[in-house]
């Protein structure tokens, strides 16, 4: 009797844990459980302790709150310029609202991939090759709005997408590099064009700044030349104005006057036979001895000149 008390009552004690077992919920943090009661849904589960009525109650979705990374498999589409183009990428999703995802849409993961891929080929479709290279930012974010216009009722909202690849035809990609080869040797081109132009502008700066110099330099050299030269003349016309002074001290005496009469009278019997020489005219002389006839008419003229200082 003792023993089946025993077996009843530690059954009824297992009962009792598993009743409760079934009645608490721990919920995981960045988790929400959705709780349906009888079929029909009943509330949102939160991160903690939570209960539920066994047998009743049941877990019906369990939805994470993090944010998910989804490959979006590669896909043809087709450019303005009517050129294939095959793109992957990578979306980024979080679930915002748990009750529409678990009750408007059946597989919402599956659903945003379908999305994210015709909404690339529909953006895709409005841009020229060029384009979606120059532009892969701008796609990014006309994609993102264009699937959470459509996700917003499945209570998922895109945080970003990153096209990962944009691989043209064989073709296209070698025009493409025939392309940035010449664009790379017209700028080559160009700089090797520039480089000269600048190098003989700077070898016209050069020969200016030479020939600028030059005149400088010449222009010193013809100023100190005309200085010398008029300190010349100053020391001429000094050297003069002290010899006049010096004659004009001497001509003040007697003999000072004689002396300057003399020189007088050679200097006018020299011009007088310089002109002999170079005229075709001939002079005569009374007497041919030059020299003492020239002394004689130098003491002619200088009595004459001081005769007539006398008279007068």
């Amino acid at each position: 009797m003792v023993e089946t008390n025993l077996i009843v009552t530690a059954a009824l004690v297992l009962a009792v844990l598993i009743l409760i077992g079934k009645t608490v919920v721990i919920v995981p943090q960045n988790m929400t459980y959705i709780v349906e009661r009888l079929g029909k849904y009943y509330n949102t589960q939160t991160a903690g302790l939570q209960f539920v009525i066994p047998f009743i109650d049941r877990i019906a979705y369990r939805v994470s709150l993090k944010e998910s990374a989804i490959d979006i498999p590669s896909q043809s589409a087709i450019t303005k310029d009517n050129i294939s183009l095959t793109i992957d990428g990578v979306l980024y999703i979080k679930v915002m609202e748990p009750y529409k995802a678990s009750y408007g849409i059946d597989n919402y993961v599956y659903a945003v991939i379908q999305l994210a891929q015709t909404s690339m080929r529909s953006e895709i479709g409005k841009l020229d090759l060029d384009k979606t290279f120059e532009e892969r930012d701008s796609l990014n974010i006309k994609i993102i709005h264009a699937i959470n216009q459509a996700s917003a009722a499945w209570g998922v909202q895109v945080m970003r997408y990153e096209i990962k690849d944009i691989n043209p035809p064989a073709s296209v990609l070698d025009a493409m590099e025939k392309q940035m080869r010449a664009e790379r040797e017209k700028r080559a081109s160009i700089l090797d064009s520039e480089g000269k132009r600048q190098a003989a502008i700077n070898i016209a700066e050069g020969d200016k700044q030479a020939t600028v110099l030059a005149a400088e330099a010449e222009r010193e050299q013809q100023v100190l030349k005309a200085e010398g030269e008029a300190r010349s003349i100053e020391l001429v016309a000094e050297a003069k104005a002290k010899a006049l002074t010096m004659i004009g001290q001497a001509a003040a005496t007697s003999e000072g006057q004689a002396a300057v009469l003399l020189d007088l009278a050679t200097e006018a019997i020299a011009a007088k036979k310089a002109i002999a020489r170079e005229s075709t005219v001939v002079l005569m002389d009374n007497d041919k001895s030059s020299a003492g006839n020239t002394v004689a008419e130098a003491l002619g003229v200088v009595a004459a000149i001081q005769k007539s200082g006398t008279l007068s």
